[in-house]
């Protein structure tokens, strides 16, 4: 006789996370609130009567909120200098770090190309000015033999128009002469200013072109601090008594001066906040460094209730919610802390009343205030 042996597989046992942590939940609120009963026993024991807690309804509160948001540090006065000719980087003078002067060499681009142009604008000028001198000089001539009678005057006219546009080709020879010595200087990038230099973007044998960035240079002394703020949190952020701004060295320093800039940015919908500090002020850090901006005293509204009226076990947080003449233990999700009131996130709605000491409210008989016989 021949047994058929069938294999089943079983598929992968995938339970529901968020019901395993519901149960799990459940379970600790059940737990908790085994320890809050377990005094109920020793209250039995002293005799006495079935206590009454006082209650506090749920409901909305204008509280003064702390939040901090990233920043960023920036130069006040910082600027990408870039190529205006084209060429090959001959050699670079610079690195990031160094400190420079105004109008010192950054890097020198080949000049050959501009120096041709300058021998071929001084050679323009020589022709142009040979031309003027030969027109000027037949001018004269023909001037002369005029008021002999020897000459028409309609040929005087001609003399005088080819002098005028013989002046005129000289002085554009020696516009493009200084345009050409012009180009010529750019082939050296200089510093505008005195400053640090932030980053280099080129580096010997690159091409230039006009346009593109040779190095990044700022005025250190003069920083300010840039946070963008989200629209949700813009009107607390506007109201608030007190924004400090923490640096990366734990150091904290106010700003003197706060200026929002016109304008949301449509992508992150956020409103960019300038923190600017006093001259005499020392900031420390370097552009592009991070740091923290700290709002305090801002006003807003939330849905709160005491801390105190919270039980908490381990990471469980629940409350006691008066149910007509008793008390059930319920689980809560809670948020920021203001003072001795804290946000409630979830569980809770408005103008339910909880107990304000979770411990008694565990007991056997207890009940709310109002319900107590």
């Amino acid at each position: 006789m021949h047994i058929h042996r069938t294999r089943v597989s079983a598929a992968p046992a995938r339970p529901c996370r968020r019901l395993g942590r519901i149960r799990r939940f459940v379970v600790a609120v059940a737990a908790a609130g085994a320890v809050a009963l377990s005094g109920a026993a020793v209250h039995a024991a002293d005799g006495a009567d079935s206590p009454a807690v006082e209650t506090v309804a749920v409901r909305a509160r204008p509280v003064r909120a702390s939040f901090e948001f990233d920043a960023t540090l920036e130069a006040v006065r910082q600027s990408t200098v870039a190529a205006q000719v084209s060429g090959n980087i001959v050699e670079r003078f610079v690195r990031a770090g160094d400190r420079v002067r105004a109008g010192q060499p950054l890097v020198r681009i080949d000049e050959r190309d501009t120096q041709a142009a300058v021998a071929r604008s001084e050679a323009a000028i020589a022709q142009a000015r040979a031309e003027r001198i030969d027109a000027q000089a037949a001018w004269e001539r023909n001037r002369t033999l005029v008021e002999r009678g020897f000459l028409s005057r309609s040929a005087l006219d001609a003399s005088r128009a080819r002098l005028d546009a013989a002046k005129a080709a000289e002085q554009q020879a020696l516009a493009g002469s200084r345009q050409a010595s012009l180009a010529r200087s750019f082939a050296t990038v200089v510093a505008p200013y005195d400053g640090v230099v932030l980053a280099t973007l080129v580096d010997a044998g690159d091409l230039a072109a006009p346009g593109r960035g040779i190095a990044t240079l700022y005025q250190p002394g003069a920083m300010r601090v840039v946070v963008q703020v989200p629209l949700s949190a813009l009107s607390s952020a506007q109201d608030a008594s007190k924004v400090e701004v923490v640096f990366a060295n734990g150091q904290t320093l106010v700003p003197s001066l706060r200026t929002f800039v016109p304008g949301i940015d449509p992508v992150t919908q956020t409103r960019e906040l300038r923190l600017e500090f006093a001259d005499s002020t020392k900031v420390p850090g370097v552009p592009g460094q991070r740091a923290r901006v700290r709002f305090d005293g801002a006003e807003v509204v939330r849905k709160t209730i005491p801390q105190s009226a919270v039980l908490r076990r381990g990471e469980l947080e629940a409350v006691y919610v008066a149910r007509g003449d008793r008390f059930a233990l319920r689980a809560v999700r809670l948020g920021s802390a203001y003072g001795d009131e804290v946000e409630v996130l979830g569980g809770l709605a408005d103008g339910e009343q909880v107990a304000t000491d979770p411990v008694r409210a565990g007991l056997a008989a207890a009940a709310p205030r109002a319900a107590a016989r």
